[in-house]
């Protein structure tokens, strides 16, 4: 069975957040990534994410009704 829309939302604020965490980086050194280099990195995050956050469901307390 694939990813839940619980697991999908995981990977989208897993890939947005590396987005930003690279945006902070960027500005605090000078240093520029390219956007091909953010988006392929960002679209990792986003699987590695869904894929983890699916895995991990049964096991997180809390989640005891899925």
């Amino acid at each position: 069975m694939g990813p839940n829309k619980s697991s999908l939302l995981w990977g989208v604020v897993g890939g947005l957040a590396f987005l930003v965490l690279l945006q902070g980086y960027e500005l605090a050194t000078g240093q520029r990534v390219t956007v091909a280099a953010k988006a392929g990195v960002a679209l990792g995050v986003l699987v590695g994410a869904t894929v983890l956050s699916h895995a991990a469901q049964d096991r997180l307390p809390g989640n005891e009704s899925h």
